[in-house]
C-alpha cells in the first residue's frame, strides 16, 4: 500500500507528511508508478540534490519555506506556494539556503 492510498479522500497537509531532519534531505513517496511519481522533501538547510537531468517533465510546489531550483544554470528562487517546471532532458538541481519542503510531481508520458 502507497502512502497516497492512506491519505485518499481526505483533505491533507502536505507540510505535515514529512519532517525535517538535521543535515538531512527527506523523501516521503505518495505514489510510483507507471503512470508518474509524487514525492514529497524536506531539505534541512544546506543539503542539495546534485545536478542531474530526467527523461520527463517534473512540476516542484514548494510546501515551506524557500528553494532554490537551478534549471540549466539559471537560479530560480521558490517560496511557499509557488510552482516550477523542471522541462525534461534540462540539467537541474536544487538548494537549500535554509530548511524547505517541495512536492515534486513527474508524469511520465507516451513516447
Amino acid at each position: 500500500m502507497q502512502l497516497l492510498d492512506e491519505i485518499a479522500s481526505q483533505a491533507v497537509e502536505f507540510n505535515e507528511l514529512v519532517d525535517y531532519s538535521d543535515n538531512s534531505i527527506v523523501s516521503k513517496t505518495l505514489l510510483d508508478s507507471a503512470e508518474g511519481t509524487i514525492t514529497l522533501f524536506a531539505f534541512d538547510r544546506g543539503q542539495s540534490l546534485s545536478e542531474h537531468s530526467a527523461p520527463f517533465h517534473a512540476f516542484v510546489q514548494i510546501i515551506d519555506g524557500t528553494g532554490t531550483i537551478i534549471i540549466d544554470g539559471a537560479e530560480i528562487e521558490a517560496t511557499t506556494g509557488q510552482w516550477v517546471l523542471m522541462p525534461a532532458d534540462i540539467p537541474h538541481a536544487v538548494e537549500a539556503n535554509q530548511q524547505f519542503k517541495m512536492l515534486l510531481i513527474m508524469i511520465r508520458t507516451k513516447s
